[in-house]
């Protein structure tokens, strides 16, 4: 019996060594491959700019490197993956400012960003969520940047990620953002009910937390509030580690009410009574409702409160046009609601 343990114990011991072993040989597989990558692309332009006076220059001398790197190398140097390399140089010319903790797939996906400050910004969300290339691929193709700060008051806003101390000031309205994008559920569009789309949600919690942002910590499904010989069921509750408060989470179908501001309300009065801790800050409530009533945004307590938020889901992720053209939607609004 004790040999048994100790045999186990043992199996453990290697097991997790040569987990961590293999963690730690592929980081330096991926931070050779990204600085040597790097340093291609530094040599074809630094070799461009020195021929440019060469006809047919660029398109002629990426082929040849091309044909010769493969001829001795294998694949991956084709004049595609050579242009990568060329503009991974061009966009970070100073190796500083490359992170190691990135993947060659990373920064593949992060050239498709135009605009250095949210390249930037997705490259920092990246780091400090620990996203794979696909959860990126994702976030970029969903809008998310636009989403989150067209979520905000002020507009323009300032980028999140410039500024760690940012992080010490920021407000629900920073977190929360409109609409959100359930694609990842693939639910039907006829015949559906709330409690379908909580079930779908918990099924992909890890896409739902994405989805949600940063500082994101699930924790009940269903909550149980008992008060004066009263039950209240909250649909789903989460922890934000950046804010330090609870999110609690309403999910409807159809239009926003007076009659669902209201029940929202009354929960987050009975959780911060009974269940937030004394060193949480006050809990979040929000809907999310497949129709928003600017209506009763405007004259309920959403209006007023600090606390209360509703939002937009979407079951399916619109085009880039249909998105950008909720956005100025959503934006004209809260610009009207600021005059």
């Amino acid at each position: 019996m004790a040999s048994d343990i100790l045999n186990t114990k043992i199996i453990e011991d290697i097991r997790n060594l040569l987990i961590l072993s293999r963690q730690n040989l592929a980081q330096t597989v991926n931070s050779a491959m990204v600085q040597t990558y790097w340093n291609i692309g530094r040599i074809i332009v630094e070799d461009e700019q020195a021929g440019e006076q060469r006809a047919g220059y660029g398109k002629k001398q990426l082929e040849f490197i091309s044909d010769k790197l493969t001829i001795e190398f294998g694949k991956g140097f084709d004049t595609r993956n050579l242009r990568n390399m060329r503009k991974f140089y061009t966009i970070f010319p100073n190796w500083n400012a490359v992170s190691t903790k990135l993947s060659w797939t990373h920064y593949r996906t992060l050239f498709r960003i135009e605009k250095d400050e949210v390249r930037q910004w997705y490259m920092q969300e990246s780091i400090a969520n620990n996203w794979s290339a696909r959860a990126l691929d994702r976030q970029i193709s969903s809008l998310y940047y636009e989403r989150l700060i067209s979520s905000k008051e002020k507009i323009p806003v300032e980028n999140e990620a410039k500024e760690k101390t940012k992080e010490l000031q920021l407000t629900p309205k920073d977190v929360l953002r409109d609409p959100y994008i359930f694609d990842f559920l693939n639910l039907p569009s006829q015949s559906l009910l709330e409690s379908d789309i909580e079930q779908a949600l918990i099924d992909n919690l890890q896409k739902f937390l994405l989805e949600l942002g940063r500082g994101f910590a699930f924790v009940s499904r269903q909550k149980r509030l008992s008060v004066e010989e009263q039950d209240f069921y909250i649909d789903l509750v989460f922890y934000n580690f950046k804010l330090k408060c609870f999110l609690l989470i309403d999910l409807k179908l159809g239009k926003l009410t007076h009659q669902d501001v209201g029940q929202m309300d009354t929960y987050v009065r009975i959780y911060d009574k009974f269940e937030k801790s004394e060193d949480d800050n006050p809990t979040i409530g929000l809907i999310l409702c497949s129709e928003k009533s600017q209506a009763v945004a405007k004259y309920s307590v959403l209006n007023d409160s600090k606390q209360l938020f509703s939002s937009k889901y979407l079951p399916y992720l619109p085009s880039e046009e249909e998105l950008k053209q909720e956005l100025l939607r959503e934006r004209s609004i809260l610009l009207e609601d600021l005059k």
